[in-house]
C-alpha cells in the first residue's frame, strides 16, 4: 500500500472524477473520450493503491456493461418513439395543439418545456425532454438557441423520478446495493434498502425539489426575455409571474402527493400530465393571464448566434396529416402500460431476467429484466404506432436509422461510465488486498473531516458534478450514493436527507450535462454553440443547489440560527432583490447586452 495517509487517499480516490472534469471541462474533450479515459484512471488506482484483484476489476466491468445496456435499452426506446412520432407526422398535430392555446412566447415556454417536458421526462428521461421540446418550440417560432436553453433548464425538478424513476431505482439502489455499512444501518433501523429509497429517500427528494422547483419556470421565462427579448428585459419574464407559479405548483403539489403516495416511478409523470391538463384549461380562459402578449423580435434581427442550421416545419396540420387524438395516444399508451406493468404485473414481468451470477467466479454479479425496463413498454408503444398511424415502411425505416444515430452519442460514453462507477464502488474490504475501505468511503471521511456538520449544504453540488461529469443524472447517483450515505453516517445527519440531497443536485446537473446539450443541440441545428448555453445554464443550476443545499441541511438539523435557515433567507432576499433591480433597471434593444440586474 503506497500510503496510508488519510488526505492523500482521499486525493487518490477523487482522481477519476478529477481526471474526467479536468478533461470536459478544461479540454473540452468529448464525453466519448473523457470517460473512457476516467474508467483507466479508477482501473489503476484500484489497482495500484486498493490493491483490487484484476479478476474482480474484470467483473466489475462486465457488472457495469449489463447495467449501462439497460439503461441504453431506455434511451434507445425513448428516442425510437420520438423518431417514430416525427417521421410518422404527429408532431405536427401535436405542435398544433400548443399553438392554438395562446401566441404569447412565455406561456408557450410554460406549457411545452415545463409541463409537457416534465411528462416526458416522467416517461422517458435520459434527456429525451430538451430533445422533444426544443424542436417543438423551434416550430412554434422561437429562436434555435431560446429553444435549446429552456429545453434544458427544465431539466430541473423533474428528473429525479425520469424515466419511471430510474435515476432512484436503478442510479441509487445500484450505488448503495451491496455495500456491507448500509446493510447494517438499514438493518438496525429495521427497514432494507427497497423500503428505504421508495420511502424516505423519495419523499425527501419530492420534497426538495417540490419547494425549489416552484421558481424554475419564472426563472426560465425570465431568462428567455432577458436574452432574446426585444427589450433584453427580466422585467417582461416577471409580468407572468402569478401564471408562472400556478404553473409550477400545478405540477409540483400532484407530484408530492405520487411520491409520497405511489413511490417514484410516477411523480414527474402524474405531475407533468396532471398539471398540463390543469394550465391548458387556466390559460385558454384567461386565468392568470398577463394583459399583453410578448414575442420575439422579427427574425431579420435575431442574432446570428440565436440561429441554428435547421428550418424548421412550419407547414399547418393538413387533412393527411395524424389527427391531434391519435398523434396524442401513444403518449397516452406509455402512461397507461407504465401504469399497468408497475401496479399490477410487477412480479412476473420481474421473474424474466437475463444475468450473470458470480461473475469470473468473484462475488459480483448483474442481472437485467428485459420485460420490466421501461424500454420494453416503449417498443411495445412504437409497435401500435405503426398501425395506428397507418406508417409505410421507408417512414419506419427511417425512424430507426435516426434512433440509432442518436444513440450512438451516449452508447460510448455509458458503455465506459458504468464500468467506471462500479469499479470505483467495489473497490472495498471484500474485493482488495490492502484493507483500505472502498474509494467512495474513503471519499466520505475525507469530506466529512473537511465539512463536519455543514456537508448537507455541499451535497447538491457533489451530485451537479456528477450528472455534469457523467452525463446522467443515474450515473452520478450510483457513482455518489453510498459517498453521500456514509458521509451523513460519520457527520450524524438523516441518511435519507443527504441521499436525497445527492439526488436533487444530480438532477440539477441535467442543465449543464454535455450529453444533454448536445443531443438538444443537434435536434435543432445549433453547432459549436454548446458552451455559451452552459454559461446561460450555470445561473439556474447556481440557484438549485444553493437553495436545495440550505434545504437539506434544514430538513436534517432543523430550524434556528443555523446554516442552513441563514443561508435560505439570505438566498430569498438576493432573489427578491434581483428581482426588484431587473424591475426598475433599463432595457436594452436586441444587439446590446442585457440590462444589469437580471436573473
Amino acid at each position: 500500500m503506497p500510503t496510508s495517509h488519510p488526505a492523500v487517499l482521499s486525493l487518490l480516490a477523487l482522481l477519476p472524477i478529477l481526471a474526467i472534469g479536468v478533461l470536459l471541462v478544461g479540454l473540452r474533450w468529448p464525453a466519448k473520450y473523457a470517460m473512457p479515459v476516467g474508467y483507466g484512471v479508477a482501473v489503476t488506482v484500484a489497482v495500484a493503491v486498493w490493491q483490487v484483484g484484476w479478476w474482480d476489476i474484470a467483473a466489475s466491468t462486465v457488472q457495469g456493461f449489463v447495467i449501462a445496456a439497460g439503461l441504453l435499452y431506455i434511451v434507445f426506446g425513448a428516442l425510437l418513439l420520438l423518431a417514430t412520432l416525427s417521421a410518422s407526422g404527429a408532431l405536427r398535430s401535436i405542435r398544433a395543439t400548443f399553438t392554438r392555446i395562446t401566441p404569447d412566447r412565455r406561456i408557450q415556454v410554460i406549457i411545452v418545456a415545463w409541463l409537457f417536458g416534465s411528462f416526458i421526462e416522467g416517461a422517458s428521461g435520459f434527456g429525451t425532454p430538451a430533445a422533444v421540446a426544443a424542436p417543438l418550440l423551434l416550430a412554434l417560432g422561437f429562436p434555435a438557441m431560446a429553444a435549446v436553453l429552456a429545453g434544458l433548464i427544465m431539466q430541473s425538478t423533474p428528473v429525479s423520478f425520469g424515466a419511471v424513476g430510474t435515476p432512484l431505482l436503478v442510479g441509487v439502489h445500484g450505488g448503495l446495493s451491496g455495500a456491507a455499512e448500509v446493510e447494517q444501518n438499514l438493518h438496525a433501523a429495521g427497514t432494507g434498502l427497497d423500503a428505504y429509497i421508495t420511502g424516505p429517500v423519495t419523499v425527501h427528494v419530492a420534497l426538495m425539489h417540490a419547494i425549489v422547483g416552484t421558481l424554475i419556470p419564472l426563472f426560465m421565462v425570465c431568462m428567455l426575455t432577458l436574452f432574446f427579448g426585444e427589450r433584453r428585459s427580466a422585467a417582461d419574464g416577471l409580468q407572468v409571474a402569478p401564471f408562472a407559479l400556478f404553473s409550477a405548483l400545478a405540477m409540483t403539489v400532484p407530484y408530492l402527493l405520487t411520491a409520497w403516495l405511489l413511490g417514484p416511478e410516477f411523480p414527474s409523470l402524474f405531475g407533468g400530465l396532471i398539471g398540463l391538463v390543469i394550465v391548458v384549461s387556466a390559460a385558454r380562459r384567461g386565468f392568470l393571464m398577463p394583459t399583453g402578449t410578448w414575442g420575439f423580435p422579427p427574425r431579420d434581427r435575431w442574432l446570428p448566434d440565436w440561429m441554428g442550421r435547421i428550418v424548421p416545419d412550419t407547414r399547418e396540420v393538413g387533412d393527411g396529416d395524424v389527427g391531434t387524438a391519435r398523434a396524442w395516444t401513444p403518449y397516452v399508451l406509455v402512461a397507461a402500460l407504465l401504469l399497468l406493468t408497475r401496479l399490477a404485473l410487477a412480479d412476473p414481468l420481474q421473474a424474466v431476467t437475463v444475468g450473470w451470477s458470480r461473475i469470473f467466479g468473484t462475488e459480483i454479479s448483474a442481472d437485467f429484466s428485459p420485460l420490466w425496463s421501461p424500454g420494453f413498454v416503449f417498443l411495445t408503444v412504437i409497435a401500435l404506432t405503426y398501425a395506428l398511424h397507418r406508417m409505410k415502411r421507408h417512414e419506419i425505416a427511417e425512424s430507426w436509422k435516426t434512433a440509432g444515430r442518436q444513440l450512438g452519442v451516449a452508447a460510448v460514453a455509458l458503455l465506459a461510465a458504468v464500468p467506471m462507477v462500479r469499479v470505483f464502488i467495489n473497490s472495498g474490504t471484500e474485493f482488495n488486498a490492502s484493507g483500505l475501505d472502498s474509494m467512495p468511503l474513503t471519499l466520505a471521511a475525507g469530506a466529512s473531516a473537511l465539512a463536519g456538520e455543514s456537508w448537507p449544504v455541499f451535497a447538491p453540488w457533489i451530485g451537479a458534478l456528477g450528472a455534469f461529469a457523467a452525463g446522467s443524472n443515474t450515473v452520478s447517483n450510483l457513482m455518489f450514493s453510498l459517498f453521500q450515505f456514509s458521509t451523513a453516517e460519520q457527520i450524524g445527519a438523516p441518511t435519507a436527507v443527504v441521499v436525497a440531497a445527492q439526488a436533487v443536485g444530480g438532477a440539477a446537473g441535467n442543465m449543464i450535462t454535455v450529453h444533454n446539450v448536445v443531443a438538444a443541440c443537434a435536434t435543432v441545428g445549433l453547432i459549436d454553440r454548446e458552451g455559451a448555453l452552459i454559461r446561460k445554464t450555470v445561473i439556474p443550476l447556481a440557484y438549485y443547489c444553493l437553495a436545495a443545499g440550505m434545504l437539506a441541511y434544514v430538513l436534517g438539523f432543523g430550524l434556528g440560527l443555523n446554516t442552513g435557515t441563514i443561508g435560505l433567507t439570505l438566498l430569498l432576499l438576493t432573489l427578491a432583490a434581483a428581482a426588484a433591480l431587473a424591475w426598475r433597471s433599463p432595457a436594452a434593444p436586441v444587439g446590446q447586452p442585457p440590462a444589469p440586474g437580471g436573473p
